[in-house]
Formats: structure tokens, C-alpha cells, sequence
């Protein structure tokens, strides 16, 4: 089977570069890359039929000639921004200069079929269950860390606060909670399309996330069962690489669930005695926790604070394989500061 074909044409070498080295990285011979940098070869390349599957061009060597021959995803690189659609459908229109990982991600959004990515990769989004056994462990940031980071690693991710109440989104920069009431009666109602249904109100920094709910699920009589269903349609669409559960520390039948439909399960302790005693307590319940499925991270590790992890006092039924270093602070920080500590990028790399 023929390679996908990719032409990238713009005279700006420099730029050029980058979104190059890009799919090079991600689709290293996989796909017959053409980088052209000169508009007199361009013109009379495009002076006979091309067959492609994707074109990214600039304004300055496109024309409406570009239309007559066989390209599956035509991009078209402006250097001016504008909020309004080309009227021809076939074309997507990308500024040029927003940041080269927004600009791959949307020609990968829009051009997997043509890329051929490789089905069982495309099929199989990895659901990520944080959970932890006690509050206070830093699961919330430590999930939300995990998610910028494997986007920073050109990962699509879907971050899912499956607790009853949101207080996640004082990290981001829009806090505000769902004000549709016809969200939240689809929500309750939890109909099986209900993802689809809900898809909309998505948003990203960074990364997508669900956002917040203005309520407790009780108050807004929505069961927690809706998180399973959200999680079961964002995993069949294959729109995401990745889909980050963040999950409360009580450990009841729908936790259990989560559980079972997780690919990973990273549950997060600090070297404290009573972290360590719970999270001991809680992997008594758990079968199979010997399993590669399941991964423990120590948050807020003091080397000059005794680590109850490793004290011949307790005896410790589990194996930590990350640390994370106290930040030194309690004071609230943006998503962005999380992202950049290295043993949160570790935690990414291990996923990926």
C-alpha cells in the first residue's frame, strides 16, 4: 500500500522547518513527505495533475488552481487572522502563527483517515484513573499536570472530574461552570448518546476537559453513573489519545467501576504515616494489584521529612515508581507551573 502523500510549500524556510521536524517525529516513514520551498518548482509541479492527501500551503503561492487537482485535506497557512470560514469547505483555514503543536494537532484532527494512523493506536484511547485513599494528596493537581504535559507531548487529551463536587477549575483559566440547563436535564435524563449530546460544551486549555458542574450531583439529581457513560462515548469516537479520570477518594460500587474500565489506574500517596496506612488499607480490596495496570506515585516528597514508604515501622504492600518533590508552597498556582515539574513530565512519559 502507497505511503500517504504530504506536500508542505511555503518560502519561508524557517517556518518550514519546524512543522517538518513534526512529522518526522510522529510518522517517521510512514508517509512520502515533499517540502517545497520554491515557488517556480511549485508552479510547475502543480502545472500537471498531483495526487496528495494533504497539502499545507501558504497564501502566497495558493490559487484556485490549487482546487482542480486530487488532494484529500487542503490547509491553507494565513498569515492574518480571521474568525471567518473560507467559503469553499474543502479548505481549512489555519493562522499561521499559532503555535506549531496547535497547527499539527488540527491537521491530524482533521486528516487521520488520510493518514492511515495505524487503527489499534487510533481505536484504543488509554482511559487514566487517578485515585488516591485519602483527600489532601495532590490528586487533582497531579491529574491535571498529567494531562498539559502529554498534550505538551502532542497527546489529545480528555480530562473527566468524576467527583460529586468540582473544585478542580481554580486551576484554569476559565472557571466558570456549565450554565446551560438543558446540559444538566440531558445529564440527568443519561441518555446513552449523552457524550455526543454534551460534546459541545467541551473546552480546552491545552487540553479538552468536561467543565465544571454549578452544583453537586445531588443537588442537580444526575447520578454518578453519567461519568461512566461520558467516558464509554469520548473513547468511541477516538478523538483522543487519552482520557485522564480524576475520582474522589471514597471507595464504593462506582469506583470499583472506574476500576475495571481503566487502562491505568495511578494512585497517588504522600510518605505520611496515614496516606501510607490508607492506601495499604485500600489495595487490600483491590484484586490483582500486583498488575502492571496499576501505577503509585508519592506527591509532595520531602527528602527531610520521614517517608513512611520505606520505614521498617509499616510494612508497605506496594511499590512506588514515581516521585513528585514538594513545590515548597501552598500558595494556588496556574496549570501551566504543574506541567513544568519533572516528576509530573516523568509521570507523562510513562503513559505514552
Amino acid at each position: 500500500m502507497a505511503k500517504p502523500r504530504i506536500i508542505i510549500a511555503d518560502t519561508d524556510i524557517n517556518y518550514i522547518l519546524s512543522l517538518q521536524l513534526k512529522f518526522v517525529e510522529e510518522f517517521f516513514e510512514k508517509i512520502d513527505l515533499e517540502i517545497i520551498t520554491d515557488k517556480e518548482y511549485f508552479d510547475r509541479l502543480f502545472s500537471s495533475p498531483q495526487r496528495a492527501e494533504i497539502l499545507i500551503i501558504s497564501e502566497e503561492l495558493y490559487d484556485l488552481s490549487i482546487q482542480k487537482h486530487n488532494i484529500g485535506n487542503v490547509f491553507l497557512m494565513t498569515e492574518k487572522y480571521e474568525e471567518e470560514q473560507t467559503a469553499d469547505l474543502n479548505i481549512t483555514r489555519i493562522f499561521k502563527y499559532t503555535s506549531i503543536k496547535e497547527i499539527f494537532n488540527e491537521i491530524l484532527n482533521k486528516s487521520a483517515a488520510d493518514l492511515q494512523i495505524e487503527e489499534e493506536k487510533r481505536n484504543s484511547p488509554q482511559i487514566v484513573l487517578v485515585y488516591s485513599a485519602s483527600g489532601g494528596t495532590g490528586k487533582t493537581v497531579i491529574s491535571l499536570g498529567l494531562c498539559n504535559s502529554l498534550s505538551k507531548n502532542y497527546k489529545k487529551v480528555l480530562y473527566v472530574n468524576a467527583e460529586n463536587i468540582h473544585t478542580f477549575q481554580y486551576l484554569l483559566t476559565n472557571s466558570s461552570p456549565i450554565s446551560s440547563n438543558d446540559i444538566y436535564t440531558k445529564l440527568a435524563r443519561g441518555g446513552d448518546n449523552i457524550y455526543q449530546e454534551i460534546k459541545h460544551v467541551i473546552r480546552n486549555e491545552k487540553f479538552s476537559y468536561i467543565p465544571p458542574f454549578k452544583a453537586p450531583l445531588m443537588s442537580l439529581g444526575i447520578s454518578r453513573e453519567i461519568y461512566l457513560k461520558i467516558i464509554d462515548g469520548a473513547k468511541k469516537t477516538l478523538d483522543f489519545d487519552y482520557i485522564v479520570v480524576d475520582a474522589d477518594a471514597v471507595f464504593d460500587e462506582f469506583k470499583g467501576k472506574l476500576i475495571s474500565i481503566a487502562d491505568k489506574v495511578l494512585f497517588v500517596t504522600t510518605q505520611s504515616r496515614g496516606d501510607v496506612y490508607k492506601t495499604n488499607t485500600l489495595l487490600s480490596f483491590i484484586n490483582g494489584i500486583k498488575d502492571e495496570k496499576y501505577m503509585f506515585l508519592c506527591n509532595n516528597f520531602d527528602k527531610d521529612v520521614e517517608n513512611m514508604l520505606i520505614s521498617p515501622e509499616m510494612q508497605v504492600n506496594f511499590n512506588v515508581n514515581l516521585y513528585v518533590e514538594n513545590i515548597g508552597t501552598k500558595e494556588m498556582r496556574k496549570l501551566e507551573y504543574y506541567a513544568e515539574i519533572p516528576g509530573i513530565q516523568k509521570t507523562a512519559l510513562l503513559f505514552m
